[in-house]
């Protein structure tokens, strides 16, 4: 079996790209089940955004509660992620795709029969298990078996399910809210991953051979300690801000932190003895990938942040029904999925800085009006006029930088960076959610304090949450201007 070494500058040598390597299968169709499969999974982590006020007075839950339901999800999210890359050496490609369908199905068929809070969460832990990883699945797939040359292409539907899905979340909720009950949003998804399973089924063939790799149980307690107690410490900032809970935060952050180095560095000297790592940190010592990996951790923070601060503030300040939210995020979504296969394919003749640098310095834009504009008084026409920008800029920014992390990889590196990148995805969505609600719950102390009224100090807090999108966005700009201009070839 050939290994790759590092070169001097850090970067891992290229490898055979899939033209000739890779196996005779039937891409498209599969491709396209991924993509749709992945798409209901991602939007399903933002689905339950706008019902939590529905689902805290059906289930006679308090605020704290119901957020759990998206905190379980992401902690699960980071537990699980790390573990892919060896899930996609240990077993064959079609076994995880059918683990992954099999979990959010059985998710999805819990969750819209839950007669209770602790039913429905354990229903979306067992979602997220799916949810993470089909994502990887769905990336090293294309890697594998597309060629180089249509990879933007390619790249540009993953582009669609990492931007617009979780945009269009909130949209979807609003329109099935108005009609029927929180129920219905998981049976709407049903029938979809049924059919996506049966075609899958049909079309999944193994583009990978398992290998006998033995699972390191340290390293998996450590990545759930760290992973885990991150993402928990990140979702509780907001409730820290409000006074609520200090102790177990803190204690969480600093534990995820000590077993965050502990796992590293048990990584690093895993793969210096010659054993398997579970997560193999090697890609980050490839300096296009890392900085492309910051440039997205920023644009995706700020695009969940923004995805959960906007309802809030749309609802609080302006005084929309969740209907009304809905169609407010549409056509950014919409806006972000539509131009998502077209920036593949301008990715496929120009590289990635002409769209990257522009991408992101449009989110940066939209940001920083936002926190200037959107007042108490703001249009809805307003507030689309500005979302509008923020999709476009991050299917501009998302969907060439996968393809170029990525494929900066060898062949061999694709499972681990891809579950590097995705796990870091979670994280970075901790992360924006966490600070665009502390900032708008802050924000709107402070303007009730000075005598504002309700729905102006309201639209305070928004403004101070946008405030962050644009800072995180302006660094994005700064970091994506060192991206080099050309695009390096992957091998195989």
């Amino acid at each position: 079996m050939t290994t790759h070494s590092p070169t001097p500058t850090g970067e891992l040598p290229a490898v055979a790209a899939p033209d000739e390597t890779a196996p005779s299968v039937k891409v498209a169709p599969l491709i396209a089940v991924l993509v749709v499969s992945a798409f209901v999974m991602i939007l399903n982590e933002t689905l339950l955004s706008v019902a939590l006020p529905t689902l805290m007075a059906d289930l006679s839950i308090t605020a704290v509660t119901a957020q759990w339901l998206a905190t379980g999800f992401m902690l699960t999210m980071a537990v699980v992620i790390p573990t892919t890359g060896f899930l996609m050496k240990r077993l064959a490609s079609r076994r995880v795709f059918q683990l992954a369908m099999g979990l959010f199905l059985v998710g999805t068929t819990a969750a819209m029969l839950a007669p209770s809070f602790a039913v429905l969460l354990g229903a979306r832990v067992v979602q997220a298990a799916g949810t993470a990883m089909v994502l990887p699945l769905l990336m090293t797939t294309i890697l594998a078996l597309v060629p180089l040359r249509s990879r933007g292409l390619v790249m540009g539907l993953v582009g669609v399910v990492i931007s617009a899905a979780p945009a269009l979340g909130p949209s979807i909720s609003g329109f099935v809210l108005e009609h029927g009950t929180w129920h219905h949003l998981f049976a709407l998804m049903l029938p979809i991953i049924v059919i996506a399973l049966v075609i899958g089924l049909l079309f999944m063939r193994n583009h990978t051979e398992p290998e006998k790799v033995s699972l390191d149980v340290v390293s998996v307690v450590l990545s759930a300690l760290g992973f885990g107690g991150a993402v928990y410490a990140l979702s509780s900032i907001s409730r820290v801000v409000e006074g609520e809970a200090r102790l177990l935060p803190l204690l969480a952050g600093g534990i995820g932190l000590v077993s965050l180095a502990a796992f590293a560095l048990r990584q690093v000297r895993r793969v210096g003895r010659g054993d398997e790592p579970l997560l193999d940190l090697r890609p980050l010592r490839v300096r296009t990938y890392t900085v492309s990996l910051l440039v997205m951790m920023l644009s995706f923070a700020t695009m969940l942040g923004t995805v959960t601060a906007l309802p809030l503030y749309m609802t609080g300040a302006l005084g929309m029904n969740t209907f009304a939210v809905g169609l407010t995020m549409l056509p950014g979504a919409a806006a972000s999925g539509l131009l998502g296969p077209l920036v593949g394919a301008l990715y496929d003749r120009l590289g990635p800085r002409p769209i990257v640098i522009p991408g992101a310095a449009l989110m940066a834009a939209s940001s920083w009006l936002a926190m200037v504009l959107l007042d108490g008084e703001a249009s809805q026409g307003l507030v689309i006029a500005l979302n509008v920008p923020l999709g476009l800029g991050m299917a501009m920014v998302m969907t060439p930088l996968m393809a170029l992390s990525l494929g900066a990889l060898p062949r061999a590196q694709y499972g681990h960076g891809s579950a590097i990148l995705n796990t870091l995805q979670q994280l970075a969505a901790a992360l924006g959610t966490a600070v665009f609600i502390a900032l708008l719950t802050l924000g709107a102390a402070v303007a009730a304090q000075g005598g504002a009224s309700g729905p102006i100090a309201q639209a305070a807090g928004a403004s101070w949450a946008f405030s962050a999108g644009g800072v995180m966005t302006s660094i994005a700009v700064v970091l994506a201007c060192t991206l080099r201009p050309s695009r390096e070839p992957a091998q195989g």
